[in-house]
């Protein structure tokens, strides 16, 4: 996918810490409103409701400037996550800078910082990075849910899966915990054990997390699996019409087995802060976004009555 000509807007915000109700609970900041990627599949363009914009998702960019962090040590100890409806390190942030803004008012906080991208930019910062994790815990994670760089160019405007891969790899041997997010598992099509294999010298955790389809990209997603992968419209079908969950159930019990076989532990909505034997990453179960949203990361769930 091209990168999109994108609409720059700059705005004043009171704060660039907000609460946050991800599954692992915190603060999540986001130094800019919008994102260049352009993912089709991205949640994060229920945005638009409470922001204004009547521009496409992926076409705008919001650049907050916002009061100096003049407490930082306020939020030692608290999980703090950079990129939860935009990615921090998208491509304009290579003239605006405010991801490095944004880690430079935090590298003394104490805070638990995880970074989440789809970019290799991260690469620039590194030498801050380094020093962040000298004193607090630190953590980048990249999404990746597929290997074949077609399939990503077809869903987003991100870097390649191998400049994502490389980054990873870099920041790892520096001695940074890693994540590999394997986010959205698209089913028929995400193939999770060849992402593991791949990546499980170079991370410390790998993240699982189902496609979700609601609002107005469901229709876009069905097209598309219509179009180009017209063999998987009944599965698709059975998921997110008939609400079947025989597929990520059976994908769960999956990824339990694979982590008996590359002898990593396996947990259930839970992120354990460890560095971890390297080919050992500790996987860790997401599926089913509804049922872990709010829960703070405790390893348990919310309970979901379905009619």
């Amino acid at each position: 996918m091209e990168q999109p000509e994108i609409k720059v807007n700059h705005i004043e915000t009171k704060s660039v810490m907000t609460k946050s109700n991800t599954p692992i609970g915190g603060y999540s900041v986001n130094p800019y409103v919008g994102c260049p990627h352009a993912c089709k599949y991205c949640y994060a363009s229920f945005m638009k409701r409470f922001t204004g914009h009547t521009e496409e998702w992926g076409t705008f960019m919001d650049v907050k400037d916002w009061p100096e962090i003049k407490n930082p040590k306020k939020y030692a100890g608290q999980k703090v996550i950079i990129g939860t409806v935009t990615d921090g390190y998208n491509p304009l942030e290579k003239t605006y800078k405010n991801t490095r803004r944004l880690l430079e008012e935090l590298k003394d906080s104490g805070a638990d910082i995880l970074i989440c991208t789809k970019s290799d930019l991260v690469l620039r910062d590194l030498d801050l990075l380094k020093e962040i994790n000298e004193n607090s815990r630190l953590t980048v994670s990249w999404s990746i849910n597929t290997l074949d760089e077609e399939f990503k160019d077809d869903m987003d405007a991100a870097v390649s899966i191998e400049r994502r891969l490389a980054a990873m790899k870099e920041v790892y041997a520096a001695g940074i915990r890693t994540i590999c997010f394997i986010s959205p598992v698209f089913p028929g099509i995400t193939d999770i054990e060849a992402i593991i294999d791949r990546t499980k010298d170079q991370c410390d955790l790998v993240w699982l997390e189902n496609l979700n389809l609601r609002g107005g990209f469901k229709a876009d997603i069905m097209k598309y699996i219509s179009d180009k992968h017209p063999d998987l419209v009944p599965l698709y079908d059975e998921i997110y019409n008939k609400k079947n969950r025989s597929y990520f159930e059976a994908l769960e019990k999956k990824a339990e087995e694979l982590a008996k076989k590359y002898d990593c532990r396996f947990v259930d909505n839970e992120t354990p802060y460890e560095r971890v034997e390297k080919g050992h990453p500790t996987i860790v179960d997401y599926f089913y976004h509804e049922e872990v949203r709010g829960t703070a990361n405790s390893g348990k769930r919310n309970v979901i009555h379905n009619p």
